[in-house]
Formats: C-alpha cells, structure tokens, sequence
C-alpha cells in the first residue's frame, strides 16, 4: 500500500531533498502551499508531516511558535507521524562534545530556547514525532547556508573562509542521506517510540580537516582561514540577520559531533556518503571553470 507524505516547505533547501528521497522510495506525495492550503486538511489521509519550514532567523520569534501550533494541529486531526529536522542549537553553549539522545537540553539564547519551545510542544501535545538531529547542512547546490555562502566563497583563490577556531571539531550533515535517513524512519514510525529523537552523525571535521577535504575532493591544494566577524557586527543596525548570526557564533568554537549509535541501531544500513563525493557536488558551483578539476579525487 502506497503511504503518503505531506511536505511543508518542499522548495527549501531540506524539503527539497526530502522531496526527492520520498519519491524515490515510492510514497505519493502531497506539496503543502502555504497561499492556498489550510494545514489541517492538507494532512487528512497522510501518514507522515515533514517539517521542512525554516524561516529566516530573525523571524523565528514571531512565527515559529504559530507555525508549530498548525502542524501540530494537523498531525492531532490527522494521526499523521511529524518528522522534524533537529539542530543542536537547543544544548546552548554549554553542550557536551559528544551529542545524543537524553543529553540535556539547557540554551538560554533566543534561538535555543525557541527550538527547545517547539520541540517540547511536540512531546506535550502528544503527537507522534521524529527529532532527526543534525549539523551544519553541506547541499549539491547553492543554498545559501553557511558552506556555500561563506566558507567556501574564496575557494577559487585556494582557500576556503572559516567562521571559528580552525583546530575544532563540527558537525556537518550532507542533506541527500539526511533525507534517506528520515525516510527509513518514517517506513519504521510504528515501531518507534512515540516521541522518538534521533542523531545523525554526517561528518565531524575540524576546519583543518575541512579544508584539506575540500582538497582533496576538487584535486587542488586549499587551505583553512579564519573568517573575520567584523563586516558582520558593523551590519548589526541594519541587517536583521546579523544579531542572530552572531548569537549562534560560539558553535564554530565549541567542539560538537553527533552520536549516531541510537540512529544505527534502529537503521543498520543507512546511506553514508563518502566526504569525498558529498563535497565534489557541493563545491561544484564554486569551482573556477579555467581550473578544471581532477575527478579520480572523488575517491579518496
């Protein structure tokens, strides 16, 4: 019997992906519009919501407390399983190296504290709910997150721009086995716990290691620098984005990387991507065309 999916922000950067993986493994999908549709009847009949609305930063305030209400709603009216993409800004700056399942959830800054409101709006309401918890998103295509907007701007100089402390460790997560990943769970829902959390492990990679993986994936020699914040706090009064960049500065300073022991058990088999391959896609729009590339790196 075909399930169906009900994606919300499927033309995001991670609906799009997740778009693409419940496609390929067969679901019928149902493409919410937020102009015409009401939430609640859009998810009559679905079997899972997949929660890909991710507003700007500096509106995470004023909507993301009404926009978890709706999909609440929605999954209540329908039975529908709520699949949600995690971060680790919930554990603040205080969180432990090493992140899983159960690890206190303690951030005081606004955008912690929003995202631990939400997801214990999932867990009081009752609904059935996946907390897939990852890293930094490395994307096949210009997405405008922080790996392609920022660090890897200079790579046609040879280099690549790094927002902290370049000897670190930080979590990265490539979106197309993200999404596989959230597709296993939904296809394995019945037998999860209620409320049911899991890490995703991705990549942990100092900005070193990044760097030198970044070489290796294009064939060329690259090298880690650290990026200056100062354009980023002169724009502070003018730029609505620039408080909350600054906000979530210390996470490029505190060493972090996803358990994904509890996620291994539940899917043994996950797609894993090797680094190599993931960064060759992400890198390619970045690649000078007069410096072409040398592909056999691909399998480092």
């Amino acid at each position: 019997m075909t399930q169906t999916a009900l994606i919300l922000g499927a033309s995001g950067r991670f609906g799009r992906h997740a778009r693409a993986a419940f496609e390929r493994a067969g679901w019928h999908l149902r493409l919410f519009d937020r102009q015409r549709d009401d939430p609640v009847q859009a998810a009559r009949g679905a079997d899972v919501i997949v929660n890909g609305w991710n507003p700007p930063y500096s509106q995470w305030q004023a909507t993301v407390p009404g926009l978890t209400r709706q999909v609440i709603a929605a999954a209540q009216s329908s039975g529908a399983t709520v699949i949600q993409p995690g971060n680790v800004y919930v554990y603040g700056p205080e969180m432990p190296p090493v992140i899983g399942p159960g690890v206190a959830q303690r951030a005081a800054h606004p955008l912690g504290r929003i995202r631990r409101q939400m997801e214990a709006a999932y867990r009081e309401a009752g609904v059935r709910t996946i907390i897939l918890r990852a890293g930094d998103f490395l994307d096949d295509r210009a997405s405008g997150n922080w790996f392609d907007r920022v660090i890897a701007k200079p790579l046609a100089k040879g280099g690549i721009a790094y927002p902290g402390a370049l000897d670190q460790p930080h979590a990265w997560a490539w979106l197309p086995d993200l999404a596989a990943v959230m597709v296993g769970l939904a296809e394995q829902r019945e037998g999860l716990p209620r409320f049911a959390e899991y890490g995703f492990p991705g990549y942990t990679l100092t900005g070193h290691e990044l760097a030198a993986a970044c070489g290796a994936a294009i064939g060329r020699e690259v090298v880690g620098k650290r990026m200056g914040w100062l354009p980023i706090h002169l724009a502070r009064p003018f730029w609505t984005e620039a408080k909350p960049l600054l906000e979530m500065r210390y996470l490029w300073n505190t060493p972090h990387r996803l358990d994904g022991a509890t996620l291994d058990a539940v899917l043994p088999d996950r797609p894993q991507t090797p680094l190599a391959s993931a960064l060759f896609r992400a890198l390619q729009h970045q690649i000078d065309p007069d410096q072409p590339v040398t592909r056999r790196a691909v399998s480092v």
